[in-house]
This record gives structure tokens, C-alpha cells and sequence, in this order.
């Protein structure tokens, strides 16, 4: 019994140092190709292969905007790359870029609506629809109670500063025009700022 262990560790260790890439290496061997490669490297398969969709999408944290591939399977992101036809990053992305799968699996994500009312300590779950109800609800009250026609000289203002809108840099041209026609035009706003200018 103590032979048969014995040879085992033996053929383990002879096992082990043959398919060791390192004295391969140092005796002068490709060490980029042939003297690189293991018995465990050459099942390694890229995680790409799993995927069944592909999606494009836009790194989410700053106003750079680099394109990002989203590789799912299952409907599920395993994995995310920059984007090599994106004219801004060419298929890099930055360490924050690069983390981006880790923030959207995290389990401390929040992904419901949370409300805590006046005064409570707990938030609570609600649906989104109320939630959407409640900003729009809020907003119109914000505006109608501070909203002004003109000012005390009678010029024609209609315009509120009870209401104020911080654009995220992410967003582009088109976006931020929408947002000012909306806001400004439609709603009155004076305040209207977007974070990539602060």
C-alpha cells in the first residue's frame, strides 16, 4: 500500500515537473509559444465562446462615452469588452470601464425603487409606476407653487427656480438639447446644469 502511494506522489511529481512550463522556459524554449503552454492552458477556453448574444452599449462613467461589447448568455452578461469600431476608445476601456460587469452583477446593486418617507428610518420597495406618478405629481406641485409669470417690472419670464435639472455627463448632444427644450422651454426651468461643466 505505502508502494503504491508512494509511486502515485512519484508519477504526480514527474507529472507535474514535465508539464511545468517554467524549466522549459529557462532552458531556452519559446517561452511566448510551445515552452508557455501547459496541459491546463490548453483546455483554458475563453469565456466569449459561452456567449449566445452580443450587445453594444456605452461605459456608464464619465462623459468620454466609450463604447463597450456585452457578451450574454442566458440573457445573462458574462463578460464586457471595449468596443474596437468605437472611434472614441478603439476597444480600450479604462480600470473603471473594465469593472463595468462587476458593477452590474454585484449584489448590492439596488435595483427596485426604494422610498423612505418623512421621518421614517426604513426604505421600503415600491413599484415603479408609482414612483414615475410621484416625480411627475411633485414636479407639477414644485412648479406651480414657485413658478413666475412676470417679474415685479411686468416683463414676461415663465420661468420656476423651484426647480432645478444636473444633467449626467454620460449624455450627448441630443440628449442634453431634448433636456433643455423640456425643462427650459416646457417647464420653465432657469437651473439647468450638466455634470460634465462642474
Amino acid at each position: 500500500m505505502v508502494k503504491t502511494v508512494g509511486q502515485t506522489i512519484a508519477q504526480r511529481a514527474a507529472s507535474f515537473l514535465k508539464d511545468w512550463t517554467l524549466p522549459r522556459q529557462f532552458a531556452g524554449g519559446d517561452v511566448m509559444g510551445a515552452a508557455a503552454r501547459s496541459t491546463t492552458s490548453a483546455e483554458l477556453r475563453p469565456r466569449l465562446e459561452q456567449a449566445d448574444r452580443v450587445g453594444t452599449s456605452v461605459c456608464p462613467y464619465c462623459a468620454v462615452g466609450c463604447g463597450q461589447l456585452i457578451y450574454a448568455k442566458n440573457g445573462r452578461p458574462i463578460h464586457i469588452e471595449g468596443d474596437p469600431r468605437s472611434p472614441i476608445n478603439q476597444g480600450t476601456l479604462c480600470p473603471k470601464g473594465s469593472g463595468t460587469l462587476g458593477m452590474l452583477l454585484s449584489p448590492e446593486r439596488v435595483t427596485s425603487v426604494l422610498y423612505r418617507a418623512p421621518h421614517a428610518t426604513e426604505w421600503e420597495e415600491r413599484p415603479l409606476a408609482w414612483a414615475m406618478e410621484r416625480i411627475a405629481q411633485l414636479t407639477k406641485r414644485s412648479r406651480d407653487d414657485t413658478f413666475a409669470e412676470r417679474l415685479p417690472d411686468g416683463r414676461l419670464v415663465n420661468q420656476t427656480i423651484g426647480l432645478g435639472s444636473l444633467g449626467g455627463a454620460t449624455m450627448d448632444n441630443e440628449e442634453n438639447y431634448l433636456i433643455k427644450k423640456l425643462f427650459g422651454g416646457g417647464l420653465g426651468m432657469v437651473n439647468i446644469e450638466n455634470q460634465a461643466r462642474i
